[in-house]
């Protein structure tokens, strides 16, 4: 596969010295044993890696080697990706991130052989390198990257309409993905990400045409890209049985790792808070029973916000 994989926002977010020197603490926190650091997300998108939390991605050799035999490395092993929050401070600037821990073998899987969206679905996104340790390294990364978005079109195309402006698909493809995962996030999320980086979902289109299985290609009308696919009928069907599957499946694996989190994210509670609030709008209070024992009373918690509406 062609690796020549679009960077955006990179230069600029890559300079940054406040980033270099969390970017060496975590390798240090996981024993050297990152071979990689990818950034996405909101931060991406705006260029500020001060707005907010800084999504990071750190890709490591293998679990036991981040973290020895351990708790983290199981948890890790077994309900890939573990999060937890991280910050530094340099010359009186602080940053801030949310930090998620992947194994090599386990991204490349996520990006092609999962059946969740979880990875796929996010690395068919804009997404930066900060660091590789080597050329092989990024060579496989880039590489996995790139299958993510072929996935996505995999998945995606055969449960949308048949022909269409390559802009809707990928609004459509987004939606979808998002739609297997408790969001918290306002209508019109996939709209504003498919907008927000028309260019590379239409590099990415053009790469991927002929190379999904099924008839698919990509032609201008009037200087906008638009597709005609012709899945098979066994197909159409496969794939929109499978998105209603990922959506039942998704959502109770996103409560399992929001479960974890506690465990992994310090302060985890008041991110979550902090994270809802600012998407929703709403103010969230976490309950001091939540707090004292969250194992026994975070799932009442989130049903309630999930019938409150904050959780989709």
């Amino acid at each position: 596969m062609n690796t020549d994989y679009p960077q955006i926002n990179g230069p600029s977010i890559e300079a940054d010295p406040v980033l270099a020197q969390l970017l060496r603490e975590l390798r240090t926190r996981h024993n050297d044993a990152i071979c990689c650091t990818l950034v996405y997300g909101s931060c991406l998108r705006s260029g500020d890696i001060y707005d907010g939390l800084l999504d990071l991605y750190l890709i490591c050799d293998s679990y036991r080697s981040a973290y020895g035999n351990g708790l983290m490395a199981t948890a890790n092993w077994l309900m890939p990706p573990n999060v937890f929050y991280a910050e530094t401070t340099l010359d009186g600037k602080i940053l801030r991130s949310k930090v998620t821990v992947i194994s090599l073998p386990d991204f490349q899987r996520g990006c092609s052989d999962w059946f969740e969206s979880y990875i796929w679905g996010r690395f068919a996104q804009p997404t930066h390198l900060v660091y590789c340790r080597n050329h092989a390294t990024r060579s496989n990364v880039e590489g996995a990257l790139l299958q993510a978005a072929r996935s996505m079109l995999q998945q995606a195309v055969p449960a949308l309409p048949t022909e269409g402006s390559v802009a809707d698909l990928w609004i459509q493809a987004l939606g979808l993905s998002y739609a297997t995962e408790l969001r918290t996030e306002r209508n019109g999320r996939a709209s504003e990400l498919a907008n927000a980086a028309a260019d590379f979902y239409r590099t990415l289109t053009t790469l991927h045409a002929d190379s999904l299985g099924f008839d698919f290609a990509v032609y201008d009308v009037a200087g906008n890209l638009h597709y005609r696919s012709a899945a098979s009928i066994w197909r159409r069907r496969w794939c929109t049985c499978a998105w209603a599957l990922r959506r039942g499946q998704g959502k109770l694996l996103s409560v399992m790792r929001l479960a974890k989190a506690l465990f992994t994210f310090e302060g985890g509670l008041d991110y979550i808070a902090w994270k809802l609030e600012r998407h929703s709008g709403e103010e969230i209070v976490i309950p001091k029973k939540v707090r004292r024992a969250p194992l026994i009373f975070i799932w009442g918690f989130c049903w309630g916000l999930y019938r409150r509406g904050i959780f989709k």
